[in-house]
């Protein structure tokens, strides 16, 4: 079931901001000194992750927009499972979706704004006090997005454009920067280079994580005016620009304090940054930045995620479907899909809580459990266009040969990078996600049979 009354609210620069605005934002401030610490401080092999990751994006992106451009449906990669596999497969990955990937990932962005909130105005630096502002943030961005469509995107447009300025700014201060490293702060160790041999693969989980969040874009689909024509552009122009400023903001950082700074001090190399470029409010300015640029990304995963039950009831592909797919015309969404998607996400907070607090994960975070088997299922797609093109549907050689090729070996690069970051962990992960998958798939059969 589709609901052709849907009004097109957003136009290409939302399409594109929400790309550049979930990407670009909570990744690449706390990450960063993860990628350099994985390649023990080898710049060289840093720009290399970030091509690494640029290359699994793009040419992924590049994919799908020959899925994007032949097809309606609701649901962004849902909708593409759908149309190009079957309506059981789109429901297993839908699933996967709603109850891993959205969630997952939504809290602990939230957790990580709680976290440059404490640091920003000097308060408490307890877990409880990150995941207790973390749910402050959630609960009004879920809000924000639910009441006012237009102003959901107004402000995901307004800091896209705003972190984009401590990004790019780094970057340039950085290629005239000529002043020495700064010494590391007393009562902090000092880590030096190293080298770390096949070590530098782990390095890509959190380049995957930096990249992450593109595909949320393709939700909003049917809401995006002239959308088989600005859909494979934001798609296609989006993960350039996120490459171009992941690069700046990198390499910036490191002129700026050097590596073997980062490597000590972690995520607090940005503080350093701000006061050395802005003088004694640097700090607090930057965090600002910081701050505001990661609510872009909290904003941008609600923004996605309140449509989701919406759009897999529409389908009949989760149980209420009746219920959940209820549109309020003053708001022009589902109650009941925001609601679903407000409470699965407390309940991750809740589970990410848990496991950060008794350090259950090994220093990883409940993200992880989603980023890795995301990029298997976009492979399920990229071999789809292979077809498609053997079909004679695609003429392009590059879009449907080169493009999906490329895509899908740079998934199976993430599953590597994946099983050397975290070997305990990742492929119970990929097992979970597998088995949620199985539940929606088996859960779409009964429900066909039924009728």
């Amino acid at each position: 079931m589709e609901d052709k009354s849907i009004k097109q609210h957003y136009g290409l620069l939302t399409a594109l901001s929400m790309i550049v605005g979930i990407c670009v934002g909570s990744g690449i401030f706390f990450k960063a000194d993860d990628i350099l610490t994985y390649t023990g401080g080898n710049v060289f092999l840093g720009i290399i992750v970030f091509l690494i990751g640029a290359f699994c994006v793009i040419f992924g992106s590049i994919t799908l927009t020959e899925l994007a451009s032949r097809t309606s449906k609701t649901g962004g990669v849902v909708g593409y499972f759908e149309e190009f596999i079957s309506s059981s497969a789109a429901s297993a990955f839908g699933w996967f979706q709603l109850w891993i990937y959205f969630p997952t990932i939504t809290v602990v962005v939230a957790w990580v704004a709680g976290i440059y909130t404490t640091m920003l105005f000097g308060l408490s630096t307890t877990l409880e006090m990150q995941i207790g502002i973390g749910l402050v943030y959630l609960t009004f961005l879920f809000s924000l997005n639910y009441l006012s469509l237009k102003t959901g995107g107004r402000f995901q447009n307004l800091t896209t454009l705003i972190k984009m300025v401590p990004l790019i700014g780094i970057g340039v201060v950085g290629l005239f920067w000529s002043s020495p490293t700064p010494e590391i702060p007393s009562g902090i160790a000092a880590i030096g280079t190293s080298s770390v041999g096949l070590g530098w693969l782990a390095a890509l989980a959190p380049m995957a994580f930096s990249f992450e969040g593109w595909v949320i874009s393709t939700t909003i689909t049917p809401e995006v005016k002239n959308a088989k024509r600005n859909m494979p552009i934001a798609l296609t122009i989006g993960p350039l620009i996120v490459l171009a400023v992941y690069l700046a903001y990198f390499l910036g950082t490191v002129a700026i304090v050097g590596e073997e700074y980062i490597l000590s001090t972690g995520d607090a190399a940005i503080n350093q940054i701000g006061t050395a470029i802005l003088g004694a409010n640097g700090e607090s300015i930057m965090l600002t930045f910081v701050l505001i640029a990661v609510l872009g990304v909290v904003n941008g995963l609600t923004l996605g995620f309140i449509r989701l039950p919406q759009a897999l009831a529409m389908k009949n592909m989760i149980p209420m479907s009746d219920k959940i797919a209820e549109i309020d015309p003053k708001s022009e969404l589902s109650p009941s899909s925001a609601t679903a998607a407000y409470m699965i996400s407390l309940v991750w907070m809740l589970l990410h809580y848990l496991t950060q607090k008794t350090g259950l994960l090994s220093g990883g975070d409940v993200s992880e459990i989603a980023i890795v088997f995301s990029y298997l299922a976009y492979a399920v797609l990229y071999l789809k266009v292979i077809q498609l093109k053997r079909e004679g549907i695609v003429q392009s050689v590059f879009l449907g040969y080169i493009a999906p090729v490329f895509g899908t070996i740079g998934a199976m690069v993430i599953l590597i990078g994946g099983i050397f970051s975290n070997p305990t962990f990742v492929p119970f992960f990929l097992i979970f996600s597998l088995l949620i998958c199985i539940a929606g798939y088996f859960y779409y059969q009964k429900k066909v049979v039924e009728v």
